[in-house]
C-alpha cells in the first residue's frame, strides 16, 4: 500500500522549501506516494482578529499569486505539478525571485512544461483562489494547523522543521517515510527537539 499524507505550504517559508524538497526529490525519482499539497497562507495566519480575512484582499499578500498558479497546476495538469512546485520554491529561494507577479511565475510554469495560458485562464475565474481558502480553512479547523511544513494524516498533524536539503532522492524518501511513520505511528511524541544544531 503506498504511502500517503497531506502536507502545507506557502512558498515564503524557508523551512518549506527544505521539506518540500525532499517530498518533490523521492516523488520525482519515482517514490510511490499518495500526497495531498495544502495551501497554507502565512498572510491569513496573521490577520489580526476583527479584520477582513486575506481572501478579501488577495491582492495585499505577496504569497498567493504563486500559490494560485500552483494550484491551478494541481488540479488541471497534475503530471506537471510536482516540477513547477519545486521550480518555485527553487525560483523564490535558490534564485532570489519574487514570486508575486503573474508574469514571473507564468515564466517558471512555461520553463516546467506547463500550458501556462490555460492555468492562467483558470486562475482568473477566482477557483483557485476559493480552492486556498478552503483548504486552509478546514486544515485549521480540523487539525488546528498553524503553521508550515505541517505534515497530516486524517486525524493527527504535525510540524516539522528539516535544517538541511536532501543530498540523494534515497535520503530524501528515507526521511520522509520516518516523518510520515513517526506522524501515524507514535503521536504520544508531541515535541523533540535538539538544544542545539549539529552540522
Amino acid at each position: 500500500m503506498p504511502l500517503s499524507f497531506a502536507v502545507t505550504w506557502d512558498y515564503r517559508c524557508p523551512f518549506a522549501r527544505i521539506a518540500h524538497r525532499y517530498i518533490t526529490d523521492a516523488l520525482l525519482d519515482g517514490a510511490d506516494w499518495q500526497v495531498q499539497f495544502v495551501p497554507f497562507c502565512l498572510g491569513q495566519v496573521h490577520v489580526e482578529p476583527g479584520e477582513p480575512d486575506i481572501w478579501d484582499h488577495p491582492e495585499d499578500d505577496s504569497g498567493l499569486v504563486a500559490m494560485q498558479y500552483a494550484i491551478a497546476a494541481r488540479e488541471l495538469q497534475p503530471d506537471k505539478f510536482v516540477l513547477f512546485h519545486q521550480n518555485l520554491f527553487e525560483g523564490r529561494h535558490q534564485r532570489g525571485i519574487a514570486l508575486d507577479r503573474a508574469d514571473v511565475v507564468e515564466g517558471i510554469a512555461t520553463d516546467s512544461g506547463l500550458d501556462t495560458p490555460t492555468l492562467a485562464d483558470f486562475v482568473a475565474t477566482g477557483t483557485p483562489l476559493a480552492i486556498i481558502r478552503d483548504e486552509h480553512t478546514n486544515a485549521v479547523r480540523s487539525l488546528e494547523v498553524w503553521g508550515v511544513p505541517t505534515f497530516m494524516s486524517e486525524t493527527h498533524a504535525v510540524f516539522v522543521r528539516l535544517m538541511d536539503l536532501p543530498d540523494s532522492a534515497a535520503m530524501a524518501r528515507q526521511k520522509i517515510e520516518k516523518i510520515v511513520e513517526m506522524l501515524t505511528e507514535w503521536p504520544s511524541l508531541n515535541e523533540y527537539k535538539h538544544t542545539r544544531l549539529i552540522r
